[in-house]
C-alpha cells in the first residue's frame, strides 16, 4: 500500500501530514515514507516553524529531508509507535514569549486538539528552558513525555506523522476554519483546562476589597518603557481603579493567575500584552501604541484581543510624546523601506520610550472603565 501525503503549505508555513508507513531519524533530520518503489525526484526537504517567510527566524531551524525508499531499502524500525506524532520547532523567536504563543503554541493547539492527548510531540531545535516554562501547556495537549528528536539515533516508526504546524496569518488573530480551534476556544482552554483559573468572564469576577475595578499596568524593562508610569497608575486611581504596576515575570503560572484577577490591562505594545490570553472575557486591553507602530500593534494584538471576545482600546503614541522627537532628523515609518525590518525596527521598537500626555490619556481610562463597568 503506497502512502498518503496531504500538503497543507501556505505563504506561512509547511505543513505535511502523511498515513502510512513513515519513519523518522532524527539525528539525520530525515523522514523516510515507505512506497512500492523509490521515486527520487519526489524528495524534498522542510522547516518545521511557522514563519517560513522570516529569513531571519528560519535560518535557526533545522531542516528535515523527505525520501520515499522501498520497504525492502528503508531503514529499520528501532521503536514502532502507535500514537501519532507531530512534528515541530521551538527554534526561531519562541524565547520571546509573544512569538511563543504565536508562531508554536496557539498552531500546536489547533493541530492536536483532535488527537485528544492522545499524540506524540518530536520537538527540533529543542530548549529544555522553553518546554519547561510551556510545560503544563504542553503537558495538556500530550499524555506522553515529548522527544528532544535531534538527539535520538533510533528510527521511530509511525502510520500517522504531521510535520509543521499550520499558520495563515499572525499570532491568534486565524480565526480558524472550526469553531472549536478558535483563538477565543483556545483562550478558554488555558484559562480552564490549563491554569485552573478562577475568571472566565468579568460579567462573574470576585469585586476586589475597594469595589473598584481592577486594572494592570504592565511595565517593561528595556525598550518601549512608560517613562511616566507611576504618574499614569495615579491619573488611572482618580479615574476610579484599583491600580498595579507589575513586571512580568518567567513563571507563567503565577503570570497567568495575576492576570486573570484583573479587570483591564494596559500595556505598551509588546510580549507582555501576549498575557491577554488569561484575561476573563469582557476584559478591556488597552494598548499603547508607540509612534510608528500602529500596523504592527493592529496585527499582532487589536485583532487577537477581539477575537477573544475582549474588548480593545488603543492609545497611538505623537511624536511629542516619543523620545524619538529631536533624535532623528527624519522618520520613516514604513517597515518595508529600504532601509529594511531591520532598519525599522532598531529605530520604533529599539529605541522608543513613552512619556504619556496624562490629558490625553485620561480620555482612555475613562471609556476603558465605562466598558468594564457596562
Amino acid at each position: 500500500m503506497n502512502p498518503i501525503v496531504y500538503n497543507l503549505t501556505s505563504s506561512w508555513s509547511d505543513v505535511y501530514e502523511i498515513y502510512g508507513d513513515v519513519r523518522i531519524q532524527g539525528i539525520s533530520s530525515t523522514i523516510f515514507i515507505a512506497s512500492i518503489q523509490e521515486d527520487n525526484s519526489s524528495s524534498w526537504t522542510a522547516k518545521p516553524y511557522a514563519r517560513k517567510g522570516d529569513k531571519l527566524a528560519m535560518e535557526r531551524i533545522k531542516e528535515f529531508k523527505f525520501k520515499y525508499q522501498p520497504t525492502d531499502k528503508i531503514p529499520h524500525c528501532n521503536q514502532n509507535c502507535t500514537v501519532p506524532a507531530i512534528v515541530f520547532s521551538t527554534g526561531g523567536y519562541v524565547g520571546n514569549h509573544y512569538h511563543a504563543f504565536t508562531d508554536v503554541l496557539s498552531r500546536l493547539f489547533a493541530t492536536s486538539q483532535w488527537f485528544n492527548q492522545t499524540v506524540l510531540f518530536l520537538i527540533t531545535d529543542y530548549s529544555s528552558d522553553w518546554t519547561s516554562k510551556y510545560k503544563r501547556i504542553l503537558d495538556e495537549l500530550s499524555k506522553y513525555d515529548v522527544y528532544d528528536i535531534d538527539r535520538e539515533s533510533k528510527v521511530l516508526c509511525f502510520s500517522r506523522m504531521i510535520v509543521g504546524l499550520e499558520a495563515h496569518k499572525d499570532f491568534i488573530v486565524d480565526p480558524w476554519d472550526s469553531v472549536h480551534h478558535s483563538i477565543r476556544n483556545f483562550s478558554k482552554f488555558l484559562r480552564s483546562s490549563v491554569y485552573s483559573l478562577g475568571r472566565q468572564s468579568v460579567n462573574h469576577c470576585r469585586t476586589c476589597k475597594t469595589g473598584q475595578p481592577r486594572m494592570l499596568i504592565i511595565c517593561r524593562r528595556k525598550s518601549r518603557r512608560l517613562v511616566n508610569k507611576h504618574a499614569v497608575g495615579d491619573l488611572a486611581r482618580k479615574v476610579g481603579f484599583e491600580v498595579v504596576l507589575k513586571q512580568m515575570v518567567w513563571n507563567v503560572s503565577l503570570v497567568a493567575e495575576m492576570v486573570n484577577s484583573f479587570d483591564v490591562v494596559v500595556g505598551v505594545h509588546g510580549a507582555g500584552l501576549t498575557n491577554m490570553v488569561f484575561l476573563p472575557e469582557n476584559a478591556v486591553v488597552v494598548q499603547i501604541v508607540p509612534f510608528g507602530l500602529d500596523y504592527i500593534a493592529r496585527t499582532c494584538f487589536k485583532m487577537a484581543a477581539e477575537n477573544m471576545k475582549l474588548r480593545y482600546l488603543d492609545y497611538k503614541v505623537t511624536l511629542n510624546e516619543s523620545s524619538l522627537f529631536g533624535n532623528y532628523s527624519s522618520l520613516d515609518t514604513n517597515p518595508n523601506s529600504k532601509k529594511g525590518f531591520e532598519g525599522f525596527r532598531s529605530v520604533y521598537l529599539d529605541n522608543q520610550d513613552i512619556n504619556i500626555d496624562l490629558g490625553r490619556f485620561k480620555t482612555t481610562l475613562s471609556r476603558a472603565l465605562e466598558l468594564v463597568s457596562s
